[in-house]
């Protein structure tokens, strides 16, 4: 295993945007309980240990403590807001309420020979969120970085590798934020960046090889990111592996085929294709409560293949697209779940197997992407959007027709012609329609219609947990309405939702 950093987790909201930063600095880390702290520094072995923010206050009862002497092994340790406050309680430090920082503070350098601030400008851009902060500090410490209003920024004891700051060096906000986090990790831990993806698939590979060898393996293919790259990962290494790919008739136009094609055609996979469109339609038949259109698309689902897989007889693995934040939202011990994580629907339940494989749960979902190009899947798989497992049925307000379908179908191709065309792909973090069941009153052509009005929906995000309507410029948008109106029938009316999250979900259902 490649060098390890631990990221304990005191209950803050960026925790798995810090572990992501790791990272992306080419060093292994794990996301961890501070209860489990003990057994993972024995298991693990860390070359340094970053203690997240979270919401406690250090001096309320039940707040998140350690034992002082995990501060006294040897390990360096970067805490972050509470983490950093948590530091100098601990030592023997004053932590006391102070003046509130939320947003943007200009960060000044006290001591440009702190390793933590190499190469860092005197004057910069931080991000600050506290109300609590350090009074008085840790005998051995030295203040190294301040604000306006924040005496102690930052804080070292560089003799003990220990270092505090004040505000969060993982958001973008930070202007100088992954700098420090480097320097924490090469120049203070010792890191040597072995953490790569073409070392992660040498590893994963010879691992599936010598576990699995020639038995039989199935996976449940929908063409999603995580899925696909599984597939394609254990594909590598296994012989004997069958994909099971359902088309339920709601996927976006061309997908079905694509599926085929690039997992069959090109990847050389024992894939097998499930036309159960005219089933799923029949079973949604007068359903219009999104809720249930998603429960009745799963259960179904499950149904499918669980017909299909049982042509295969028993099978000895299955393989899951389980990525590391579905372990982390199913709960870190001390951590509220926010949700349990079965990704192929509940299917462990309904397929004979000996044991399931996993190759992804190490893996953040930019990290599953980098490992899609690294086996050499397609852009167009492996930077596909997210699309929800019930597809266009949830985009279809109300009754879900076939008819209604083909309207979104042919919408949504133009909204993303037209987004590629105008190189904003890349910019966007997801953009789809969705198909109201509002009826308007229109003109074309000196004649009156009555016809559908479709949303247009883009957003742009990092993970997901938030995101901002995206800003497409008035004559791209003006291009698609036009093209929708004139191209797709039954269409007199385009609107674009500039609605952010919260309070608005990203899908429109």
């Amino acid at each position: 295993m490649a060098q390890t950093v631990l990221v304990v987790d005191f209950g803050g909201q960026y925790n798995q945007l810090i572990a992501r930063r790791v990272r992306e600095a080419n060093v292994y880390c794990e996301l961890i309980s501070f209860q489990k702290i003990r057994e993972k520094i024995a298991e693990t072995k860390p070359i340094g240990m970053v203690f997240t923010g979270g919401p406690a206050s250090f001096n309320e009862d039940g707040a998140p403590r350690i034992d002082a002497d995990i501060l006294d092994m040897g390990i360096p340790v970067l805490g972050i807001c509470y983490g950093c406050q948590l530091i100098a309680g601990t030592l023997g430090g004053a932590v006391g309420n102070g003046p509130r920082e939320y947003g943007r503070r200009v960060l000044e350098v006290a001591d440009k020979k702190s390793k933590l601030f190499s190469e860092v400008k005197a004057k910069s851009t931080c991000w600050m969120s506290h109300t609590i902060y350090i009074e008085k500090l840790p005998d051995g410490f030295a203040t190294t970085a301040t604000t306006e209003t924040c005496p102690v920024a930052a804080m070292e004891n560089a003799d003990k590798k220990l270092y505090g700051v004040q505000f969060h060096p993982e958001v973008m906000h930070t202007e100088e934020g992954f700098k420090i986090l480097k320097n924490f990790l090469y120049g203070v831990c010792g890191a040597t960046g072995e953490w790569t993806m073409s070392g992660y698939v040498e590893r994963t590979v010879a691992e599936l090889k010598a576990k699995i060898g020639d038995k039989k393996v199935l996976c449940a293919l929908s063409g999603g990111v995580d899925s696909a790259v599984a597939a394609a990962l254990v594909h590598k290494a296994c012989p004997n592996l069958t994909c099971i790919f359902v088309d339920h008739g709601l996927l976006r136009k061309g997908e079905a085929e694509e599926v085929v094609r690039v997992f069959r055609d090109e990847q050389g996979m024992n894939l097998v294709a499930v036309d159960a469109s005219k089933l799923f339609l029949d079973k949604l038949a007068g359903v219009t409560e999104p809720e249930r259109k998603r429960k009745i698309i799963g259960e179904e689902f499950i149904r499918v293949f669980e017909r299909e897989a049982k042509k295969l007889g028993a099978v000895d693995y299955l393989v899951q697209g389980t990525i590391y934040p579905d372990v982390i939202e199913s709960g870190l011990n001390h951590s509220a779940k926010i949700k349990s994580h079965h990704n192929v629907g509940g299917l462990p339940d309904v397929v004979d197997f000996k044991e399931l494989v996993e190759p992804l749960r190490l893996l953040f979902k930019d990290e599953v992407r980098r490992l899609g190009f690294e086996i050499g899947l397609p852009e167009n798989i492996v930077m596909r959007q997210p699309f929800p497992g019930p597809g266009l049925a949830i985009r279809v307000i109300g009754e879900v027709t076939e008819d209604k379908l083909a309207i979104l179908r042919e919408a949504d191709y133009i909204l993303r012609d037209e987004i590629a065309k105008n190189d904003l792909d890349k910019e966007i973090w997801q953009y789809f329609a969705a198909l109201t069941n509002i009826r308007t009153v229109g003109v074309m052509g000196d004649e009156r219609t009555y016809d559908y009005t479709v949303i247009l929906r883009a957003v742009t995000s990092v993970d997901g947990m938030t995101a901002d309507w995206a800003r497409i410029p008035f004559e791209v948008l003006q291009n698609i309405s036009d093209r929708i109106v004139n191209e797709v029938k039954h269409v007199n009316r385009v609107a674009y939702d500039i609605t952010s999250k919260p309070p608005a979900t990203i899908e429109l259902e």
